[in-house]
């Protein structure tokens, strides 16, 4: 993977310097060409460049006692300076690649090419013939002057090939910033633009994430924005480093980008016996349209790492079938990695196709969000990535989000030949802007399993259809479906309130008799956000309440839980929760802080022989454990507090691909009534430092 990896960004700085050769206006010269007129510098360069290696080039005589005939691919650079670079050789023969390394190192300095005048790098390739032939320039015609024709084949003439594809190519434009593509979904970076998406009066939809550049530029210019927070950069690599993705094409009908991908930590925890952490990921992102409707997307991660504790020892309760000891929170599957830390690959990729305005058709491996604020009852992004249907449709005042998932139960009991459970998940959600201020969604899902030859079930292709009606059509038992509810008012300018009501089981009458029932299995989001707080520009302060009763989101078929992967689509904290979350978030050009607060109530179970009762909070559960059918409250079983406190400073280094070098500070406090081995007290201060390509939300907040 490390040599794919490092071969792709080797292979993409090359393919990176033929966009660069065309704002040029004039070609590198040498000086026998210094007295030619303008358009016949480039014939001359190739003679001359010719006639050299011809004459310095000596066979190998490995060569010539085979004789071979083929030839030399080189891939060369003139730089500012006026000297000859070779970037890439290929020949059959490894005495070939050093000769012609050794004859590009004889080639004197010659006057660098130039643009407005100023001096510029130039990149070629070339092919050198096996065995060599005289190069010959020649009057060609009176239009096209002297220039090399094509049986002068040294074949060292520069490749027309090669020159014509240059030809389609153009400045690169960033067209990704008005493409199809998600903007990488971070809760910090959307926090840059959510105010102008939430004027009164303008018709958009903030709740289904990720958004695609093309909705977010009717409000907010993200092209602008990265072309101001641009460094001068006079070299390539200043360039590539702090403004520019490393390699960007863009021709007559496609555009492509390629970038490493790095998150690199180091850390210290309070708690643990090895008490420093770790993170070590590196990988490739690859970004491309094709015409006008057509994008993708692909980004490949390997990494080690070791946590926290208290991460690791989530990250192992999360443990799949087979030898692998944990699940990483929201991204995969781990291997162990030496004595105590983890490796864990991570793919994601989608196609977003937009056949007319209205439609946009994304299928992909990855995450999606529903909601405004930074925990979501609906769905969320915490849980790992997973193959998806999406389509989004936008007319008149509605977007209306249909999806669908391909999601995995990963417990030993339910795998089959060692083969991890599949099950379907389906959801709508409806958002219509009911006034200029008032937004109302509304949300439905349904979760299903590959039981008994069930396999994807047609019923719940169709787009507009109600779920509940079609989970009763096909047995009660075969599917588990939600209702949703959820509202944003824009108070004016500067202030949003909104919320969320997830509906899983209901009972008026228990409700009306006040016993506190186990069937109300409901829950609800409260909160605000702040733009431009106290007339700071960039500062946002968000308040937010969530609370889920007992059992919500499980299901007496264990496997139609609201889960994937062992990790809730929901809420973090599953169910039998209550959490006051409190955020700040404010940048400032390429500077950005941000502080959260977060104090919860959690009701656990104690998984004892004498207690071995489900209190609602673990959703991988049978409600039908549970331990009572009446009184049933929020924080029952092993009642756990918890404060958290997380803070982080960043730089920007790249705008372009998100890169940053930040700072990171979290203090947990976490006390359960009885420690038990799932449940132990707590008390942990994690501080990190590192540099990140942040492309996704990373939630270390259980």
């Amino acid at each position: 993977m490390k040599r794919i990896v490092l071969f792709a960004i080797l292979l993409s700085t090359a393919i990176g310097y033929t966009q660069t050769t065309l704002t040029y206006e004039k070609p590198p010269v040498f000086n026998e060409c210094d007295s030619e007129a303008i358009d016949q510098l480039k014939s001359c360069f190739n003679f001359k460049l010719n006639t050299f290696i011809y004459e310095n080039f000596e066979v190998p005589q490995v060569v010539t006692d085979e004789s071979y005939k083929g030839d030399v691919q080189v891939l060369f650079e003139v730089n500012k300076e006026g000297e000859f670079k070779v970037i890439y050789l290929d020949a059959i023969y490894d005495a070939l690649k050093d000769e012609s390394k050794r004859v590009f190192d004889l080639l004197p300095k010659i006057t660098p090419a130039t643009y407005n005048g100023n001096p510029t790098f130039v990149q070629y390739s070339i092919t050198i013939a096996i065995p060599l032939v005289e190069p010959i320039r020649k009057a060609d015609n009176a239009t096209d002057g002297v220039k090399l024709t094509e049986k002068d084949s040294l074949n060292a003439t520069l490749s027309n090939e090669f020159d014509n594809v240059n030809k389609e190519l153009k400045n690169f434009e960033n067209l990704e910033y008005s493409s199809e593509l998600n903007v990488p979904f971070t809760h910090a970076y959307y926090a840059r633009f959510d105010a102008e998406m939430n004027v009164i009066g303008t018709n958009s939809h903030t709740a289904a994430k990720p958004f695609v550049y093309s909705d977010v530029a009717r409000y907010y210019d993200i092209k602008a924005e990265k072309e101001n927070l641009a460094i001068n950069g006079d070299t390539w690599l200043g360039r590539k480093l702090f403004n520019e993705h490393l390699v960007q094409v863009q021709g007559k009908d496609y555009w492509f980008t390629v970038d490493p991908i790095l998150d690199l930590q180091v850390g210290k925890d309070s708690e643990a016996e090895f008490n420093s952490t770790y993170n070590n990921t590196r990988g490739i992102y690859i970004q491309a349209g094709l015409g006008k409707h057509f994008n993708l997307t692909t980004s490949v991660y390997e990494s080690q790492g070791r946590f926290a504790d208290y991460y690791n020892h989530y990250a192992e309760s999360l443990k799949a079938f087979g030898p692998d000891p944990a699940i990483i929170p929201g991204r995969g599957i781990a291997k162990r990695f030496k004595d105590n830390s983890y490796d864990y690959p991570v793919a994601e990729a989608y196609l977003s196709y937009t056949p007319a305005d209205f439609l946009n058709v994304q299928f992909g491996h990855g995450k999606n969000f529903i909601g405004d604020g930074y925990r979501s009852l609906f769905q969320s992004d915490v849980a790992s990535p997973y193959p998806f249907l999406k389509l989004n449709t936008t007319f008149w005042k509605i977007k209306y989000t249909s999806t669908w998932m391909w999601l995995k139960d990963v417990r030993p009991e339910v795998v089959v030949d060692k083969a991890f459970l599949t099950k379907y998940m389906a959801n709508h959600y409806l958002s219509w802007n009911v006034s200029k201020r008032l937004n109302v969604g509304l949300f439905e899902s349904v979760m299903w399993a590959d039981t008994n030859g069930r396999g994807f079930d047609i019923n719940y292709l169709n787009p507009i259809i109600f779920f509940r009606a079609i989970e009763f059509e096909t047995g009660q038992g075969a599917g588990n479906a939600i209702l949703g509810l959820s509202s944003k008012y824009k108070w004016n300018n500067k202030l949003n309130l909104y919320g969320q009501f997830i509906l899983d089981e209901f009972s008026l009458g228990d409700v009306k008799a006040g016993d506190k029932s186990w069937k109300n299995k409901f829950g609800f989001q409260l909160g605000a956000k702040y733009f431009n707080a106290f007339k700071v520009d960039n500062l946002l302060l968000q308040a937010e309440y969530n609370r889920v009763r007992p059992y919500t989101y499980s299901h007496n078929t264990q496997i139609l839980n609201y889960g994937h992967f062992n990790q809730p689509m929901a809420h973090l904290w599953g169910a039998n929760f209550r959490e006051l979350v409190l955020i700040g978030r404010y940048n400032y050009k390429r500077w950005s802080a941000d502080a959260k607060f977060i104090i919860g109530q959690r009701g656990f179970d104690f998984n004892t022989d004498e207690d071995s009762f489900s209190y609602g909070g673990d959703i991988y559960r049978d409600y039908n454990d549970r331990n009572a059918d009446t009184g049933i409250e929020i924080g029952q079983g092993n009642k756990t507090n918890s404060f958290m406190t997380e803070v982080q400073a960043s730089y920007l280094i790249n705008p372009a691909t998100n890169l940053k070098i930040f700072g990171n500070i979290i203090y947990r406090d976490f006390n359960p009534d009885t420690v038990t081995a799932s449940t132990t007290d707590s008390n942990t201060v994690w501080v990190s430092f590192g540099v990140r390509t942040d492309l996704f939300n990373w939630y270390k907040d259980f």
